[in-house]
């Protein structure tokens, strides 16, 4: 263990231990076998106190709150430690918060920092949601890493935008560098495999690289938004009024639609076609004398048009909307009122 340091009466008592390694076969992630270390949930950090950190972190969070127009926004540090990035953070002219198990640095400063370890997607921090968070070589410590980023998905806003620093295990393996296998470390990552934990968890990447001499991976994430369906909704609705509009002249009986492919079958049922067209036709013959799925329209062959005195047909068969077309004209009245349903809407034809 890295903060493992025994004293002259333990040190006899102090015989190391075996770890085992392991990858994930479909993520290929790696991992160890081992338990946490007993003070896992703490932040431990002596590199803060470098003068050169310092400089390091304080460009990186002027570009990150920069970058995201975040001055005067609530960030929230996920494993504050005592606290010695939040000053930092602080001085960017943002509210920043952080979480911390260790009683100490809560004790010294309870109105930012919240006793708090994100172990499960419900844990709801004080003072969320959180316009934006960071986490800083902590997430490799964690046995559910998973757990944790869904629990910090929950805890910042639907805009919220995040910084996650984990070591950089793509250089330990360029560099071969067996001493950074440690027990404190359970999880081994590297850029592809960050990214995919990330994304997985309903973040997106902005952007994910090495930093601090290659040391670390940096990822610049945002919270995935939902997909907006409202322009479905609305083509929807346009489709439905130019259909109306194509058989408003022509009573169920005149009307007829081509194509019983399955986008045809999903349109006639969403739109509830059957109420404004007695019969579909289509070429194939197994589907000919049977019914489209819920909307319950008896399928012919397209000789149901001549004998059914078909006036309007609205044709609905993908990519052979055009040969259909054709087959229409060049065997058909010629008076027929004819229509191709397109992405764009309704074309006469």
């Amino acid at each position: 263990m890295a903060q493992n340091f025994p004293d002259e009466a333990s040190v006899t008592e102090d015989c190391g231990e075996t770890l085992e390694v392991h990858q994930c076969e479909k993520c290929g992630l790696v991992q160890l076998n081992s338990e946490p270390v007993p003070y896992y949930r703490e932040v431990i950090r002596a590199a803060a106190f470098s003068d050169e950190m310092q400089s390091f972190r304080i460009k990186q969070f002027s570009d990150f709150v920069n970058s995201f127009s975040l001055q005067g926004e609530r960030i929230l540090e996920v494993g504050a430690g005592q606290g010695e990035y939040l000053q930092l953070m602080a001085k960017q002219d943002v509210q920043a918060f952080g979480t911390e198990w260790s009683d100490l640095p809560i004790q010294k400063n309870p109105e930012r920092i919240f006793k708090c370890y994100l172990d499960s997607a419900d844990c709801i921090v004080p003072e969320a949601p959180f316009k934006a968070f960071y986490c800083l070589n902590f997430m490799e410590h964690m046995p559910d890493p998973v757990s944790f980023l869904q629990a910090v998905h929950n805890n910042i806003t639907p805009d919220g935008v995040g910084l996650i620093e984990v070591p950089n295990f793509d250089m330990v393996v360029k560099q071969k560098l067996f001493s950074e296998f440690i027990r404190d470390h359970l999880f081994y990552f590297t850029q592809a495999s960050l990214s995919n934990l990330l994304e997985n968890n309903g973040f997106e990447i902005i952007s994910c690289k090495p930093v601090w001499h290659d040391y670390s991976l940096s990822a610049i994430v945002k919270k995935r938004s939902s997909t907006d369906l409202t322009g479905l909704i609305k083509d929807k609705t346009q489709i439905h009024q130019e259909i109306k509009k194509f058989t408003h002249d022509y009573t169920v009986q005149e009307t007829a639609i081509w194509g019983a492919g399955h986008q045809a079958l999903a349109v006639i049922s969403l739109l509830e076609l059957h109420q404004d067209f007695s019969f579909v036709v289509d070429s194939a013959t197994f589907k000919q004398g049977k019914f489209t799925p819920a909307s319950h329209l008896k399928i012919l062959s397209p000789e149901a048009i001549k004998t059914h005195k078909t006036k309007a047909i609205l044709i609905m068969a993908a990519s052979y909307s055009d040969e259909v077309a054709r087959i229409i004209r060049s065997e058909y009245s010629p008076d027929l009122k004819v229509a191709i349903l397109r992405n764009s809407g309704l074309e006469l034809v």
